[in-house]
């Protein structure tokens, strides 16, 4: 009789269970997400407030609303190339600190110009955080968990957003100075999540791709136990590469480089510059309480954001991204060319929110999810740099369009932006939703190949995965 010796319990790294360091990872990430989406909520109502004291026109309240927003496109693109060749904690574990001085320092602007500066400051930090933070969580989530961990980014995003507006509606009538209390309390949420963020080590994924397998097989050993590895090699030497932004545009790499990007775009230029005026917007079709129509607008922000966290690992990628597009295009087109009268209006603005906030977890989802280890800050960053940059011009033109042309032409223009997102993807967009990141080709092949003395035994995966167990 064959006698069965158990000589391990082998489990890769991205079919792990959920262990709690999973989800403290997730939620070190949401500081930086919980301080842009307040500091980009905040901005609407402050600055309506802030027109008298720093004597603001239409020109300059579209340059403050933009100003993160174009901070966000440059902080995106430096920061992605940085964060793959050195690394992610560093950058990770620090930002929140700069970005609650620079917040705090809103309080004492005395012009337009000064706090111009600071929000653009405000934006480069979050741009490099947005990086960082969507691949750190992203290289350290469980392949089954990794929408819902990453989704939580985005909820926190959403109550970050919701938060400043509920913030600026309890303030606004607390003397002449609330809108500097305001811009000033984004700082609070990024120094309360400092302490966990330093805790948090270098990206292991990262390590083993930069031929540092001892340092990265360390650092799972410690958090996740002697029993667990990698996927792919783990002491491959690193390869000479091209620089990033040629390789994002190479053959290999260009199709997925170009829906990252115009997906991204597209759902954040109706979601920014209709969020950060929406008391504007509302009131411009006709609804008398604007405030409370924004607060209905961005209640609803949060629920959709809650629905996108329960549907993202339920629907596939592709079917969640297209879908949502002609949804929200759907329900914007009603909103710009229906009469529903001034109750009728929020509810209809409200619901359009609820669909593009569910679809904005996406953006949190499925940028690194298209691109390999060695590329996936800068191809996040770049993302993020593209989509800011159509914000930034949209969040800036929002004002001028609505007093020249109309509110219902600005709608249609979200429309038709909504509805090229649509078709765009409809047309290219890949499915992503089942990738194991260890094993996502690059154009160097030699990478990709065992090291001399291993070899990479596909069963093991399945073994690993079913059982835990290998058996000899």
């Amino acid at each position: 009789m064959k006698q069965e010796t158990i000589v391990s319990k082998q489990v890769f790294l991205e079919d792990l269970p959920l262990r709690p360091f999973h989800v403290g990872v997730a939620f070190s990430g949401t500081g930086g997400q919980f301080s842009d989406g307040f500091v980009l909520g905040i901005i609407g109502i402050a600055v309506s407030m802030a027109a008298g004291p720093l004597h603001l026109n239409a020109l300059w309240m579209g340059l403050l609303g933009a100003a993160s927003l174009a901070g966000l496109f440059f902080g995106s693109m430096l920061a992605g190339p940085i964060a793959d060749k050195y690394g992610r904690r560093t950058i990770f574990a620090f930002d929140m600190l700069l970005f609650a001085v620079v917040s705090a320092a809103q309080y004492f602007v005395t012009s337009p110009g000064q706090l111009l500066v600071l929000r653009l400051i405000l934006g480069l930090i979050l741009g490099a955080d947005y990086v960082v933070s969507k691949s750190l969580v992203t290289e350290y989530a469980p392949r089954r968990y990794r929408g819902r961990l990453l989704s939580v980014l985005a909820a926190a995003w959403a109550a970050g957003y919701v938060g400043a507006y509920l913030a600026g509606f309890a303030m606004r009538d607390i003397g002449p100075d609330a809108w500097r209390i305001m811009l000033a309390a984004s700082g609070v949420p990024a120094l309360l999540i400092l302490p966990f963020r330093l805790m948090v080590p270098e990206s292991p994924l990262w390590l083993m791709k930069r031929g540092r397998g001892d340092e990265a097989l360390s650092i799972i050993r410690r958090k996740f136990g002697p029993d667990v590895m990698f996927s792919t090699p783990t002491a491959a030497a690193p390869q000479q590469r091209r620089g990033a932004w040629s390789e994002l545009l190479s053959p290999r790499w260009r199709k997925n480089t170009l829906v990252g990007c115009v997906f991204y775009t597209c759902q954040v230029i109706p979601y920014f510059a209709l969020g950060t005026f929406s008391p504007r917007v509302l009131e411009a079709l006709k609804v008398e309480d604007k405030f409370v129509g924004g607060l209905v607008y961005n209640i609803l922000l949060f629920v959709g954001a809650m629905i996108g966290l329960l549907l993202i690992d339920r629907l596939s990628r592709r079917a969640f991204l297209i879908g949502t597009f002609y949804l929200a295009a759907l329900g914007l087109a009603v909103l710009a060319f229906a009469s529903f009268g001034p109750i009728g209006t929020m509810l209809a603005f409200g619901l359009f929110a609820c669909i593009l906030s569910a679809a904005a977890n996406l953006e949190f989802v499925y940028p690194p999810e298209l691109f390999p280890t060695h590329l996936r800050a800068s191809g996040v960053g770049l993302a993020v740099a593209s989509s800011r940059f159509g914000s930034a011009i949209s969040t800036f033109l929002l004002p001028l369009a609505v007093q020249h042309v109309g509110i219902h032409a600005a709608l249609g223009v979200c429309v038709a932006v909504l509805l090229f997102g649509g078709v765009f993807c409809h047309l290219l967009a890949p499915e992503t939703g089942g990738e194991n990141l260890s094993d996502v080709k690059s154009d160097n092949a030699a990478e990709d190949q065992p090291v001399a003395g291993e070899r990479h035994d596909p069963s093991l995966a399945t073994s690993a995965a079913g059982s835990g167990k290998t058996r000899t």
